[in-house]
């Protein structure tokens, strides 16, 4: 299984790499850091599995060792099991290892900054922490069949909004906050551009659960007839809309009964953003 994400809509705009294996790991690549207070205490070789679903069961048994060693708020968000590599690929320390799996799978996830969580001699857990607690984890093998040297053997990572702001600034992630100014899941809630290699960038999407909204004040989506109901750039709040606390810079998102609309008040006005169409894609 190569990744399975719960989103509806991804529009990934960086993707975060390391230095390959030929250029060496990057200095900051590995840190010092302390122990942490619950250090992960299972095997580095728990097995994986790949089942025809997605969600949090099979991203669990997809990811192993990797997916166990998480500590995250809510469900995890993504993970990989073993892959392949060449001869030529596999590092000769564990650290190049860990750069390998950057070069390999490129993931949008911090590139710099993990720490040896645990080391076997043909195993180590590296983990990436947000206030002591791992966010990432990646398990390093040695010499694994078809994976000669040292290579990622599985990976697994938090929800993005459990990431430091500092680093998912600069991703294609928009994280949205409560009422309480807490940083809503991106499996629940997120919003990006559309996709450029389309020629959507002038829309916006946002993503909340199973739905879809979309602002396209140029009408490049509804060109394609992929919106249920045209979108509106200025429209009076419906009296019966509620606000659901969920902000982003000036945006905050309003929803009535049937969600059929998403009502986005601005500084300016007050926007409908129709659902799009259950066809709704960019090939």
């Amino acid at each position: 299984m190569r990744r399975v994400i719960t989103a509806v809509v991804l529009t990934m705009v960086t993707a975060v790499t390391a230095a390959g294996c030929d250029d060496g790991p990057r200095p900051d690549l590995v840190v010092e850091g302390s122990p942490p207070a619950t250090p992960y205490g299972g095997p580095l070789d728990a097995p994986t599995r790949e089942v025809d679903e997605s969600g949090p069961r099979a991203l669990r048994l997809a990811s192993g060792s990797a997916g166990r060693a998480l500590e995250c708020d809510g469900e995890i968000f993504d993970g990989l099991g073993p892959d392949e590599w060449s001869k030529a690929d596999g590092g000769t320390t564990p650290e190049e290892g860990l750069a390998l799996y950057f070069d390999m799978v490129q993931p949008e996830l911090p590139d710099h900054g993990y720490r040896v969580e645990r080391g076997e001699p043909d195993r180590v857990l590296y983990s990436y922490d947000v206030g002591g607690r791992t966010k990432v984890a990646v398990v390093v093998a040695r010499d694994q069949r078809g994976r000669p040297g040292w290579g990622p053997e599985t990976s697994a990572s938090c929800d993005p909004a459990e990431l430091p702001e500092s680093f998912t600034a600069g991703t294609g992630w928009e994280i949205w906050t409560d009422r309480a100014g807490r940083r809503v899941p991106v499996g629940r809630l997120h919003s990006s551009p559309g996709a450029e290699h389309c020629d959507w960038q002038s829309a916006h999407l946002l993503t909340l659960d199973d739905r879809t909204y979309a602002r396209d004040p140029y009408g490049v989506l509804a060109g394609y007839g992929l919106l249920r109901a045209p979108y509106r750039a200025q429209v009076r709040m419906p009296a019966d809309a509620r606000d659901t606390g969920y902000h982003r810079g000036g945006r905050h998102l309003w929803l009535t009964d049937g969600e059929q609309t998403a009502y986005v008040r601005t500084p300016g006005g007050v926007e409908a953003w129709p659902r799009v169409t259950d066809d709704f894609g960019c090939d």
